[in-house]
């Protein structure tokens, strides 16, 4: 006879397929600035910090990673600090997005964010940008730091000569580039879904059995459906980014050699000289820590901070462990260096929305 915590497992493994979807994306929010398919969030709050956050996600993923579900989101958390937190929510691309440059994202659309943000706040910006998000971030930073008061990277890459299986697969002579974009304009999600599966072939049996062993933990199971909820609902690569993404960035390794352009402008990472968090993950499938933890070899700034941490790329994020540690700390660099950089230059102040 099973006991009343092994019933109790398997009676919630049961209900997986009855329950409703889980409330991603829950914390509430007000849309301050559009264009295209991306909206600038702002959430609302009574926020005591002078210094706003600006999160930059990841092009290719829900902006939601980082709100999940009620207790269990970094957006909720970090404005009951009293932060004042902004996020870009890219969007869906469609068909005529496959014509969107590099420049017209990491500049232009970021720019517009953040000086929007400056606008609205009359302060510089933190930003936060997590895995492509961050190299976005940090690209933009280094071309365009007169609005950055602080840049915090969670497993963004800045180099790409590594020798994780992304990296090899992207530099192999056989991977046409060309011809994907030919056939589909946008590099569709699932096709890229199907690359990140083949680095880990059993991460789905994995996963499983970790479920069956954590099913009777109901908080556990609200975080692990909310995951994958987000895990499955991948975005298309607008296709002259990633053209730009794989040739620039991890063929050529541009921005580590210091040769990377963004709209005219030179990206250098020494060009950088505002306080700089990264954060590293040791067993992060997805991006090598050596590859984010790289920026820090390389910026010019006076005041950084590498805070490198067990785990992988998207659990150590959102875990609980992450809420009692990892939140704390990157709401602790923000706090002491609140209102360092308050000042914004005239252009922005009288920018128009």
């Amino acid at each position: 006879m099973s006991t009343g915590g092994e019933g109790k497992r398997w009676s919630n493994l049961m209900s997986l397929v009855t329950r409703p979807p889980p409330a991603v994306g829950a914390t509430p929010a007000d849309v301050v600035h559009s264009e295209n398919k991306l909206r600038l969030l702002r959430y609302r709050g009574s926020p005591s910090k002078k210094t706003p956050v600006l999160i930059v996600p990841s092009l290719i993923n829900r902006h939601y990673v980082l709100d999940l579900v009620p207790g269990k989101s970094f957006v909720e958390f970090m404005v009951g600090q009293g932060h004042d937190v902004f996020m870009i929510d890219w969007g869906t691309p469609t068909k005529e997005d496959q014509f969107l440059t590099f420049d017209d994202v990491c500049d232009g659309y970021i720019g517009r964010a953040i000086r929007k943000v400056a606008h609205l706040t009359g302060s510089k910006v933190h930003l936060l940008g997590y895995c492509l998000g961050g190299t976005l971030a940090a690209i933009h930073t280094a071309a365009n730091p007169e609005h950055v008061a602080s840049i915090a990277q969670i497993a963004a890459p800045v180099t790409f000569g590594d020798d994780g299986q992304l990296a090899a697969w992207t530099r192999s002579p056989t991977f046409d580039v060309g011809a994907v974009l030919s056939a589909f304009g946008n590099v569709p999600s699932w096709l890229m879904q199907a690359s990140f599966q083949m680095l880990r072939p059993t991460m789905n049996l994995s996963k499983l059995v970790h479920l069956v062993d954590k099913a009777g933990d109901d908080d556990f199971l609200e975080g692990f459906r909310a995951i994958e909820a987000w895990a499955s609902d991948n975005i298309d690569f607008p296709g002259e980014v990633y053209r730009r993404y794989i040739q620039e960035l991890y063929r050529e390794d541009r921005l580590i050699k210091g040769t990377f352009r963004l709209a005219g402008k030179a990206a250098r990472l020494e060009s950088i000289t505002c306080p700089v968090m990264c954060i590293t993950f040791e067993n992060d499938g997805i991006v090598p820590w050596r590859s984010a933890a790289a920026m820090l070899d390389h910026v010019a700034s006076a005041d950084k901070e590498h805070v490198h941490l067990p785990g992988g790329h998207v659990g150590s994020v959102v875990s609980r462990a992450a809420k009692k540690h990892l939140w704390p700390r990157i709401s602790g660099f923000w706090g002491a260096r609140d209102g360092a950089e308050k000042r914004v230059p005239r252009s922005v102040k009288l920018a128009k929305n």
